[in-house]
């Protein structure tokens, strides 16, 4: 086999492993909102305009799995749950915005094909 072949499939390999995450509807907007700091679950719900709480609490288990956000308990009282992103979920913000500028530009919708 070739070596740059192999090299090939390591790469398909690991955007498809990257999309079976991203690609999830709702991940990249979590993320996208958790880019400017911080945030508890109502805030973030909040932010993510049109996601339900079971959803929100699904994708933050993944996002979290992924090693992507983390997930903080202050004791209080009151209780308190906060999301942020770790060092690789920082890393995905430039990552994030320069994939939706290529998007804009070359995946118009079927009128500007």
């Amino acid at each position: 086999m070739e070596p740059q072949q192999h090299e090939r499939r390591e790469c398909d390999a690991a955007v498809s492993l990257a999309f079976t995450i991203l690609g999830k509807r709702w991940n990249g907007m979590i993320i996208d909102a958790l880019g400017s700091g911080p945030l508890a679950f109502a805030a973030l719900r909040r932010a993510v305009p049109g996601i339900s709480d079971a959803v929100l609490s699904d994708r933050l288990g993944e996002l979290a799995d992924a090693v992507l956000i983390s997930r903080s308990v202050d004791p209080g009282p009151p209780v308190s749950v906060s999301y942020a992103l770790t060092t690789a979920g920082e890393r995905l913000i430039p990552v994030l915005g320069e994939l939706g500028r290529w998007a804009s530009e070359h995946l118009g919708g079927p009128a500007e094909r």
